[in-house]
């Protein structure tokens, strides 16, 4: 792992050991706080990003779109993305449906298939299909990308209110005329699109009637992710300068950085914030994120910027965003409805440490900042404040506000080699509205493992490490200012996913391992947690050389409280062909009953064409799961087919 993460940096850091400088302090950001402060204007807004970036620039760029921590999580890998909740899932979907997996209630996140109760709509393959799951019919489809390979690209998601979908694509090429773009707020009237926009395409749908594209929206930057209260979505962005850097193969490292550095020097505004373009009615106008809309903190490299965009899914369009822009870099999600949060880990700052062969790296270095922000009004959302955290965060799971504070779990150190140094804590910050300040923390988890799996319910955290055993400790916070582990289980195996399953029971789904770490196939936990002090798992359901994407996207796992049922996606590697199901358990006092699986053919009776389930539902009795091949309806009762509707 550890040679492959180290061979990984060599890459792109262009084989150099040559440390990165710290990105220059701005002398205008007050010092010892954590305030963000806007431009006066354009000039100003350039000069400070050109003398960040200047300094923080060398021979090879600036890395992979701008961010030199190409290598993402790579230490992750297996890890869960974002997932959902059972405690607070049950209680804001309504009765007779389960709605879809959510970390908290009332803020909806964006999946590849979303129900209302009413219909169901899912995209897959570049095409919106919608549901009526009453009848079981095929209702509407609808083509949202016109010519396109309908096995290709990237994977859609969106989210539903009302007759509203919005779509959100990870692609985004505009390739038309470029216009003279504003230097304002953006406000433009019907100028053509902007050449060369690539990012994210945003769609919003019609699905009154036959479903139809009623407005489109394009920005440039990788979508992160999203957050639906009521009819508002907040969108977050990252993007990067635009700036080309080409190899000079003749050259040194020293003219190389020099030639970058007259790159920099030469770029305009343009080439630094933001464009996107509106279409609605026919009519296409374009814009760019304005310099008075962008804030930045105290340090920074100007080599990445994160927007957070508005959009009303009960407007008639969706207008241009109303972009607010911090020069930030981030990666991981969480809000709780009133609050988003956008947080970023400082781990590429260890990138010349790592190829230097450097074993233990500044802990200064591994840290995550986090941005708050107030979304309670359906405007713009409000900058509150700004907080550091040691070390870096698995998912958004890691994360939870509660009784006004926000709780952070992290993992710090070197989690290779043979004798790693790391370890998790966490750390408990009161949010009051003006600022985010740390009042409490607990160290000393999993000494030389990482995090895999985080769980906050109301005032207790249940944090899993893995190394080559899972402890699972408990953690108490009701006393903020004095977080204690109150209890620790350990067992072979780890649980990636944790979920609440009612009163003093907590579900895992993981992988099962032996002594040494090896893992072996799928395992789903039930945890008795009903005492802190001595957590103990009760039941254990093993699928030898079995895997789940709930294991890393646990929005492929589903609980339905009403009978304590439990779905995963199952893809079991035997001598033959791969098996993939969707695996029905009831949670029960006892343990865990096997209640059924249902697969998906394609209708020819070869099981090389069983394509693998990615979503499960509940609709009035109905468990309705959802593959690239099509929806199939069963029975909650009987588990026998009710339906299949084709969609590949």
């Amino acid at each position: 792992m550890g040679l492959a993460l180290v061979a990984g940096l060599v890459l792109v850091t262009g084989c150099t050991a040559e440390p990165v400088p710290a990105p220059p302090r701005d002398r205008a950001v007050p010092a010892g706080g954590f305030r963000l402060v806007t431009f006066d204007s354009c000039p100003e807004a350039l000069r400070h990003l050109k003398t960040a970036a200047r300094a923080y620039v060398g021979p090879w760029g600036f890395g992979s779109n701008g961010d030199v921590r190409t290598f993402g999580r790579a230490e992750q890998a297996g890890a869960p993305a974002a997932a959902g909740a059972a405690d607070t899932a049950s209680k804001a979907a309504a009765p007779g449906y389960s709605g879809t997996n959510t970390h908290e209630a009332g803020a909806d996140e964006p999946d590849l298939v979303k129900t209302d109760g009413k219909r169901i709509v899912t995209v897959q393959h570049g095409k919106l299909y919608v549901v009526d799951p009453a009848t079981r019919r095929l209702t509407g489809e609808l083509d949202l990308a016109p010519g396109a390979d309908q096995f290709g690209g990237v994977e859609d998601s969106l989210l539903l209110h009302g007759d509203r979908a919005l779509v959100l694509r990870r692609d985004g090429w505009a390739g038309r005329a470029k216009p003279a773009v504003p230097e304002g707020g953006g406000r433009v009237a019907d100028a053509p699109a902007p050449d060369g926009i690539v990012g994210p395409r945003l769609i919003m749908v019609d699905l009154s009637g036959e479903p139809k594209i009623i407005g489109e929206y394009r920005i440039d930057g990788d979508l992160v992710d999203a957050r639906q209260v009521g009819t508002t979505v907040r969108v977050v962005v990252r993007s990067a300068p635009r700036l080309n850097f080409p190899y000079r193969e003749r050259a040194t490292d020293a003219q190389r950085t020099t030639a970058n550095r007259e790159i920099i020097d030469n770029a305009t505004a343009d080439d630094w914030l933001p464009r996107y373009e509106v279409t609605s009615g026919g009519r296409t106008s374009a814009g760019r994120v304005g310099c008075e809309r962008v804030s930045r903190p105290a340090v920074y490299s100007g080599t990445s910027l994160v927007t957070v965009l508005s959009f009303d899914l009960g407007a008639a369009a969706l207008g241009a965003g109303d972009p607010v822009t911090v020069i930030a870099d981030g990666d991981t999600v969480y809000s709780n409805g009133p609050r988003l949060y956008v947080a970023n880990d400082q781990r590429w700052r260890m990138l010349p440490m790592l190829t230097a062969g450097n074993v233990a790296p500044d802990p200064r270095d591994e840290t995550t900042e986090i941005y708050q922000f107030d979304t309670a009004g359906a405007g713009a959302p409000r900058y509150v404040a700004t907080a550091s955290v040691p070390g870096w965060l698995i998912n958004q799971y890691a994360m939870s506000e509660w009784d006004g504070h926000l709780r952070v779990a992290t993992t710090s150190g070197r989690t290779w080699g043979d004798r790693p140094n790391s370890t998790s804590s966490v750390h408990v910050l009161r949010a009051d509205g003006t600022a985010l300040t740390q009042v409490g923390k607990v160290t000393g988890l999993g000494k030389g493992e990482r995090i895999y799996a985080v769980r906050f319910v109301a005032g207790t955290g249940y944090v899993v490490t893995f190394r080559q055993t899972d402890p699972l400790y408990t953690v108490d916070l009701r006393d903020p200012g004095a977080p204690t582990v109150t209890g620790e289980l350990k067992i072979n195996g780890y649980s990636a996913y944790l979920h609440p399953a009612g009163e003093g029971r907590l579900l895992g789904v993981g992988q099962e391992a032996s002594g040494q770490g090896r893992i072996q196939g799928t395992q789903l936990s039930l945890f008795d947690v009903s005492s802190p002090a001595q957590p103990t798992r009760v039941a254990q359901y093993h699928v030898k050389q079995g895997h789940s994407e709930a294991e890393f996207d646990p929005h492929a796992f589903l609980y339905w409280p009403a009978e304590r049922l439990v779905v995963v996606p199952l893809t079991v590697h035997g001598t033959g062909q791969p098996s993939n199901v969707a695996v029905a358990l009831r949670a029960g006092d006892g343990g865990f009953t096997e209640v059924g699986t249902v697969d998906h053919t394609l209708n020819t009776g070869r099981s090389e064409d069983l394509t693998p389930i990615r979503r499960s539902l509940v609709v009035d009795g109905v468990l309705w799961t959802v593959s690239a091949g099509g929806l199939k309806a069963t029975s909650l009762s009987t588990m026998k087919t009710l339906g299949w509707l084709r969609t590949a």
